[in-house]
């Protein structure tokens, strides 16, 4: 059985199992008059006792200084930091934890592509409708995303990501393309083709891939597409008859490895993160919290900056929630610190950190975010920027219980072909096929 099966079964019995062993989960807690989660009876607290909380993130949100300030400002309480390398792997020990009714930390972050499949099982997330100062908080596509029918609130947003172009202007220099961040905005105003055959110009006069990774093309592509894989009342579309996407996986292919734009690369793999360091790439995708995921693995490198420009118009990759399990000892107070990290004066310090760009109405419209600039992005206004990029998207995919599984048996698709090179174009898509009808969804 190949790999790719193997996940995508794996995927489908997750889910399967998740369905079944969650209703044992839960019950740590108990709800006020008020609606207030309060703690149950075996984890009391007290504005005087010592208590430690978990906060569970994954990549970069940028709390590191603000968890070590939440602790000066209440010294009774111990914030310990839980960080996964990726999404995935957050993803999958939170799954277990609440498959096994235990081991998941005070507070969870989750990314928007698996956050609805974890809305089916929103009961078993404390309801934050009546943590402080919720009204109007965020944008109001953001807290739909985490409102539940019945009205419950069960994430706190987080960051959201719109996406410009991030290049290096040394090496658009050395092949005689624009270095100006306005003049590259200008070159690269249009739709894919017109990036992929500005990467064909590039490549023409380098040796140096134009983009990183093809599966991560992919995605930021079909997160253009209003309704991508389930129509929006969650039927999933017959993906071989899905012309949309089929059409996005061969346009992707044809530039990555037809005209070899790729770095052949999967993001967050070892040699990925080595490439930053050995010219792998001329631009990247590039949302807000991407910039100190790049000026991390790019420390030492001159030359990186951003564009106000993206293809297509405009996009967001990613984005996060911040939720409180049930069952945890002490969920009154990680309702509090899940609040205050996503406040507007927390998002801004997260931002100005690991560049996550703030879901937050009030932080939004604040001068220090639109005045920011990044002294790594050769000092590029980058709150400005990412303002404009946030103001240019058009459309919200619509994300199904069944998006994460699906897109996976399609990212799965595009990496045999660009990273593993096991298969071609036709031969992948007739493999994403099966692995599709092995979810068993149609």
């Amino acid at each position: 059985m190949s790999t790719t099966r193997k996940r995508s079964l794996a995927l489908a019995a997750g889910a399967a199992s998740i369905a079944l062993v969650l209703t044992a989960c839960g019950g740590g807690t108990t709800a006020g008059d008020d609606g207030t989660a309060k703690p149950s009876d075996g984890g009391s607290t007290t504005s005087t006792e010592k208590i430690t909380l978990t906060v569970a993130t994954f990549n970069e949100f940028g709390y590191e200084d603000l968890l070590k300030e939440y602790m000066d400002l209440n010294p009774n309480i111990t914030v310990e930091a839980v960080k996964a390398a990726t999404s995935q792997e957050a993803r999958d020990k939170l799954n277990t934890s609440l498959a096994a009714g235990s081991g998941a930390s005070d507070i969870e972050a989750v990314e928007t592509d698996w956050w609805p499949e974890l809305m089916q099982y929103a009961d078993k997330f404390e309801d934050l409708s009546n943590g402080p100062d919720v009204k109007d908080r965020w944008l109001k596509w953001k807290t739909d995303q985490a409102t539940t029918p019945d009205g419950k609130l069960v994430g706190y947003g987080t960051d959201i990501g719109p996406e410009g172009i991030c290049y290096r202007s040394d090496l658009f220099a050395a092949a005689g393309l624009p270095t100006d961040r306005a003049e590259v905005a200008k070159l690269l105003t249009g739709d894919w083709a017109k990036y992929f055959e500005v990467g064909k110009q590039f490549m023409s006069k380098s040796t140096v891939p134009w983009f990183d990774s093809a599966s991560a093309t992919y995605s930021t592509m079909v997160n253009q597409v209003a309704e991508p894989y389930e129509t929006k009342d969650g039927t999933p579309k017959d993906l071989a008859t899905n012309d949309k996407v089929k059409g996005i996986y061969e346009q992707v292919l044809a530039a990555s490895v037809g005209d070899n734009l790729s770095a052949h690369l999967n993001q967050w793999s070892d040699d990925w993160v080595g490439a930053f360091q050995n010219n792998g790439f001329a631009t990247m995708l590039c949302p807000g919290w991407m910039l100190g995921v790049i000026e991390g693995n790019a420390a030492g490198v001159t030359g990186w900056d951003i564009a106000d420009v993206f293809p297509g118009g405009g996009g967001n990759w990613g984005g996060s929630y911040l939720t409180v399990p049930k069952g945890g000892a002490h969920a009154e107070e990680a309702i509090k610190l899940a609040a205050w990290l996503t406040a507007p004066d927390q998002q801004l310090k997260a931002f100005a950190a690991k560049g996550t760009f703030p879901s937050q109405k009030e932080a939004l419209a604040s001068p220090d975010l639109l005045n920011a600039t990044n002294t790594f992005f050769n000092n590029a206004p980058t709150g400005k920027i990412l303002a404009n990029r946030a103001a240019a998207i058009e459309v919200q995919p619509f994300k199904g219980p069944n998006y994460f599984s699906i897109h996976t048996v399609m990212t799965d698709a595009v990496t045999r072909v660009d990273v593993d090179k096991t298969d071609d174009a036709a031969s992948s898509w007739d493999k994403a096929l099966q692995a599709y009808k092995e979810l068993g969804l149609s």
